[in-house]
């Protein structure tokens, strides 16, 4: 009896793993990942939306319609990330998927996709179910959650093309090797759930986030990734927001202050306290030259999956003008280093940024075009 029931469990071990194989021969026939990115230009986050803990309007931002992803394409944009919660959209005790919610996230793709758009649908941060729990305590019961959330989404959008990509997480927390080594385990669940689901799964390409999303982190500590069933079909994430102090600094600590002017020829004569003394142009370049090397030059592209800078309200003595135009020089000069260098950049926006989100308007055209120059800088500088 227990050659036989071993047989029968090796039988069904041959054909599980042949129904796999004949899957990926079958729909293997989606575009690989350096093909995909040669084809993304500049991605455009639909920040606080589909991923506010609450709803789509909790934090601030619109109900998405399809004339708002028509003006984001209108625009200049050909990618869209779309951050998702799904913890607080399930059941948090057998990680179903709440039905309606996973139909209107559909509804939202399907919006981009109508502009034949490319989608990047992610896992983020959603009350830190997986960002903050990258440790050996943990690790049992987030691949759990992560194969089953990963199993419903992937089966639900399984017959969907190329244009769309599934991203396994967001911001990480990881900060040393061993971290780095319970996350690759995440992404390995992430991306065998994934391509069991077969269909267009089998070949569609996945995106894998290094630790914190931190570009040097990245470089020192994402060193072996996880295996695929399929190969090229695989690219890497990390987020820009350097300096911190023009980025995101929303006040002035005793470290240091919030600065306003970023650049070469965007400094100020008068306002000096104000001016960036780092994380300029040249460590722009160092950063992107790192993921080039390290992934991009080895054929795994890269998204910079997030990148911005706060606008600031100013009064004197500091400069306004002097302040947007260094704003405005800052993404041209982000998209153009990281394009030249193969990677895709997507800004970070929230509803009254870039867009007027409820009106489907635009209301910050001067930023739009910095990067659209950026993009077309960068396109001249790599004939």
């Amino acid at each position: 009896m227990k050659k036989i029931y071993l047989c029968l469990r090796n039988l069904r071990f041959v054909c599980f793993l042949t129904g796999i194989l004949m899957s990926a021969s079958l729909f293997g026939q989606l575009p690989t990942a350096q093909q995909i990115a040669s084809k993304m230009q500049i991605g455009w986050n639909m920040g606080n939306t589909l991923e506010a803990i609450g709803g789509e309007q909790a934090w601030g931002g619109a109900y998405t319609t399809q004339a708002l992803i028509d003006q984001v394409k209108a625009s200049g944009f050909n990618t869209v990330r779309l951050p998702a919660a799904w913890f607080t959209h399930s059941d948090t005790i057998n990680s179903v998927i709440d039905a309606a919610w996973i139909a209107r996230v559909k509804e939202v793709v399907d919006y981009c996709m109508n502009n034949n758009m490319y989608v990047v649908l992610n896992m983020h941060w959603d009350k830190g179910w997986l960002k903050d729990r990258v440790n050996e305590a943990n690790k049992d019961q987030v691949n759990s959650r992560l194969d089953k959330y990963w199993k419903q989404i992937a089966t639900y959008f399984k017959d969907y093309d190329e244009h769309l990509l599934f991203a396994g997480a967001n911001e990480p927390s990881v900060k040393d090797a061993t971290g780095m080594a319970v996350l690759t385990s995440y992404y390995q669940t992430f991306i065998n759930a994934v391509r069991v689901t077969g269909g267009n799964n089998s070949s569609r390409t996945l995106i894998i986030q290094g630790p914190a999303t931190d570009i040097e982190k990245t470089n020192n500590l994402m060193n072996t990734l996880p295996s695929d069933w399929i190969s090229d079909r695989m690219m890497v994430e990390v987020h820009y927001y350097t300096p911190y102090q023009f980025c995101l600094m929303d006040k002035d600590e005793e470290w240091g202050k919030i600065v306003y002017y970023w650049g070469n020829g965007y400094h100020s004569s008068t306002d000096t306290k104000r001016n960036a003394t780092g994380g300029e142009e040249d460590f722009v370049d160092y950063a992107f030259g790192l993921m080039k090397s390290k992934f991009v030059d080895k054929g795994i592209p890269v998204i910079i999956g997030e990148f911005s800078a706060s606008k600031r309200d100013l009064t004197y003595p500091s400069d306004q003008t002097l302040h947007e135009a260094s704003r405005k020089y800052y993404y041209k000069y982000v998209v153009s280093a990281a394009i030249s260098r193969g990677l895709v950049p997507m800004c970070w926006d929230l509803n009254e940024q870039i867009f007027d989100r409820e009106n489907a308007t635009v209301l910050d055209q001067g930023l739009i075009d910095a990067m659209l120059q950026g993009e077309a800088a960068a396109h001249v500088s790599i004939k």
